[in-house]
């Protein structure tokens, strides 16, 4: 398999979907690792694996009718494989296998199956220390945004996932791409107050726009910059009622396409009537009470550049 990933919305020719099945049981306060699955812990919505499985299964039928090859890692039993981005991302023609946190390395077992079709020099694995999971590093052409936590509390926030000694060994493997560092706020226990990744709150669209929540980082010089990027004329911004249900993490097919989220009526008519792009609507609203939405389900393995 010939890896290429350069941008976030390039025409979409093979991916890698989440696996819904054998979820296990919901999680108790403790075993929960974001914001949003602690929230719904507590007030009894945990997602029903039935109803995560007529979710992904409304995606991956979307996937296939515009022709994307779609991957599906094993089943584990009694595991959470809803969000594959977490476990690895590709740069260019380059897999970086993600340090993802201690309670979900079984996850990455799953994706043999995959990395079996891939060159092992194409194939890297991090050091320890190097934290980092694929919500976190959205990529724009030459450009490569990664999200970050530089604060000294550090080691206490579960949802700080992706530390700058990742960021600097990224930038190694990568000489070719500029990389960009966002740090963003974080809280462990309020979804409102915190980002768990960049796409949560920051994420290109269609192929010079891009949909942001600018209070979700902690510089606003970060906003300042995608402003002087994309131009202030080509963002949609997103309410903080809007990026609690993760309108950001949508996902492009192409630049002409997006999947979203039924609900979000206000970006969607947005995409449509003011960028003039075309919406996949389907529901995702239970597998956006795990932490994660439609970006997140997904590991794109191969865009075409047009």
């Amino acid at each position: 398999m010939q890896l290429h990933i350069n941008n976030e919305t390039s025409k979409l020719q093979a991916v890698v979907l989440g696996q819904p099945a054998s979820l296990g049981k919901t999680p108790t306060l403790k075993e929960t690792y974001d914001a949003k699955s602690y929230e719904s812990v507590i007030l009894g919505t945990y997602p029903r694996e039935e109803d995560v499985f007529k979710e992904m299964t409304m995606f991956d039928r979307v996937l296939k009718k515009h022709n994307v090859q779609v991957f599906r890692p094993w089943m584990l039993s009694d595991c959470n494989q809803v969000f594959a981005r977490d476990v690895g991302f590709v740069i260019n023609d380059k897999i970086i296998v993600s340090n993802i946190i201690p309670d979900r390395e079984d996850e990455k077992e799953a994706y043999e199956n995959i990395y079996t079709q891939i060159s092992y020099n194409k194939i890297f694995n991090l050091p320890e220390k190097a934290h980092v999971e694929g919500g976190d590093v959205v990529l724009y052409n030459d450009l490569v945004f990664v999200g970050t936590y530089n604060q000294p509390d550090y080691p206490k926030m579960k949802t700080a996932r992706t530390n700058m000694y990742a960021f600097e060994f990224l930038k190694d493997i990568c000489p070719e791409k500029t990389f960009i560092a966002f740090d963003l706020k974080k809280d462990n226990t309020d979804p409102r107050k915190g980002i768990l990744h960049l796409d949560c709150t920051f994420m290109p669209v269609g192929k010079d726009k891009a949909i942001i929540y600018k209070d979700g980082f902690l510089n606003p010089e970060s906003y300042k910059r995608i402003c002087d990027i994309f131009g202030k004329e080509n963002l949609f911004e997103i309410t903080t009622e809007e990026m609690y249900y993760m309108n950001s993490n949508i996902f492009s097919i192409s630049p002409e396409i997006v999947v979203s989220e039924a609900r979000f009526e206000r970006l969607n008519r947005h995409l449509e009537d003011k960028w003039n792009i075309m919406v996949e609507r389907i529901p995702y609203h239970e597998i956006s009470k795990m932490g994660g939405l439609l970006r997140c389900s997904t590991l794109p393995l191969i865009r075409k550049d047009e």
